[in-house]
């Protein structure tokens, strides 16, 4: 692993009083902003304005990405099929190989605003196009799928890869959990506003593109903003690299020269196996209640699956706001980074072994429904707070690559893995057992990264 610098280790004045009193010794004193945003985490004298601006960018980062998502659905499912939707996850992975080192060698000409910037407006003028192709009558779905799939691991990942340099080991322990209510209030916001859109408003998935192009505008804008308030704070050893462009090491080399890394990469390939397996058994089912009850009616099937999914996505996203808010800063301060890990695999291995005894509809979507909002809440907090003891080139570039090719791999299994077992005829209980047997390697996985996450003494 790459030598991180000394100025992103120093140790933070420890807190003297229990959360959520966050008194610090020697701590300037906070200000109105910072004593209300204290309400979700640790937020100390000075740092409420950015914080502020990055949970409000990542708010709309993931309310496009809903809108954007719940579109995908109507369009993959009419012109493909879930099986189509599985194997178009293979796509992903192959585009991924070239992209990846191609936005590192970016990375290596530019600074870190103009790259961040510039991979947003990059995404919102794909929209466009796809837009204008979608209006014309061209069949866009399986495209568009694949194109959903690696925005929202690329824009999603390098947001927190900035955030991850903007702050310290400490400092990103304390505020990720705060930022990360804003990626589950927005992704609420997104479902909720798409099932609006699709249910009563008959929108079609074109005019969602449009909307969401606009959106990735203004987060470039915040990106900006953001940037221009934390480097112009005194005293801030982390902005005085703000204008360093990153090395010239590959970001699959990264991964592969540290075991750390290797872990992350395959318990992120081994999670987004088991999940997207579930979100198959899902689709399946929605897919034939779609066509039992429109059969014929193409648009009237759009709209349907459309609506069942905005619904869906909101209530994982109303119970991700839920643990986000009140029991994510609380968990890691109670049990750590290290002990939050086992979490959602106990989750998933529980939910799972009930669908292999008792395979019913209402339980995969309930099952779904936890699995998921742990995942967007809990997880992906823990998931970012795992990169802050890595060096500079490696939360943009290894974390690229992981939260990009490494998550589509685990698609590419689980395309595999739907193949085989729609040939064997697995069936749901078959599904349900194969995921069991999976999440306990991730548990293993699991075990593995923590012991390896102490030795970053951290």
């Amino acid at each position: 692993m790459a030598t991180r610098p000394e100025y992103q280790s120093k140790p933070e004045l420890q807190t003297r009083t229990a959360f959520p009193s966050f008194q610090a010794l020697g701590e300037l004193p906070r200000g109105p902003l910072e004593k209300f945003l204290s309400l979700f985490a640790d937020v100390r004298a000075g740092e409420g304005p950015a914080a502020l601006i990055l949970m409000c960018n990542v708010f709309l980062l993931l309310s496009s990405y809903y809108l954007l998502k719940t579109a995908r659905e109507p369009l993959i499912l009419t012109e493909g099929g879930a099986a189509v939707k599985s194997y178009s996850a293979a796509g992903q992975a192959l585009l991924l190989m070239v992209f990846v080192p191609l936005y590192g060698l970016v990375g290596t000409k530019v600074n870190r605003l103009v790259l961040i910037m510039g991979l947003q407006l990059f995404f919102a003028s794909h929209l466009i196009l796809f837009q204008i192709l979608g209006a014309a009558g061209a069949r866009i779905g399986v495209a568009y799928y694949i194109w959903v799939g690696i925005f929202n691991t690329f824009v999603v990942s390098q947001f927190w890869a900035f955030a991850n340099d903007l702050y310290t080991e400490g400092q990103g322990k304390r505020l990720f959990t705060m930022i990360g209510v804003g990626a589950s209030v927005g992704a609420f916001a997104g479902s909720q506003a798409a099932t609006t859109l699709f249910g009563t408003y008959k929108f079609q998935p074109y005019t969602m593109m449009t909307i969401a192009a606009g959106v990735l505008v203004v987060c470039a804008s915040l990106i900006w903003l953001a940037n221009r308030v934390e480097t112009s704070r005194p005293g801030r050893e982390m902005t005085r690299h703000a204008n360093d462009k990153l090395g010239s090491d590959d970001g699959f080399a990264l991964i592969f020269r540290s075991r750390y890394l290797m872990l992350i990469a395959g318990l992120i390939v081994l999670l987004n196996v088991v999940n997207t397996t579930g979100e198959f058994l899902l689709s399946s089912v929605v897919e034939e209640e779609a066509k039992r009850l429109y059969a014929g009616d193409k648009a009237a099937m759009r709209s349907f699956i459309g609506a069942f999914y905005g619904d869906f996505f909101r209530w994982v996203n109303l119970m991700g706001i839920l643990i986000q808010t009140f029991l994510v800063s609380r968990i890691i301060n109670g049990i750590g980074v290290r002990g939050a890990l086992f979490i959602l695999p106990g989750i998933a291995v529980a939910g799972y072994s009930v669908l292999a005894v008792a395979p019913i509809l209402a339980l995969v979507r309930g099952a779904k429904i936890l699995e998921n909002a742990t995942d967007y809440s809990l997880q992906n907090t823990i998931r970012q707070a795992l990169f802050l003891p890595t060096s500079r080139e490696e939360k943009y570039k290894a974390k690229a690559a992981i939260d990009t090719f490494f998550m589509r791999f685990g698609d590419v299994l689980q395309a595999g893995l739907v193949k085989v077992g729609n040939e064997l005829s697995l069936g749901l209980t078959g599904f349900a057992v194969v995921n069991v047997g999976l999440t306990m390697v991730w548990l293993w996985l699991a075990s593995s990264l923590n012991r390896e996450h102490k030795k970053m003494r951290f």
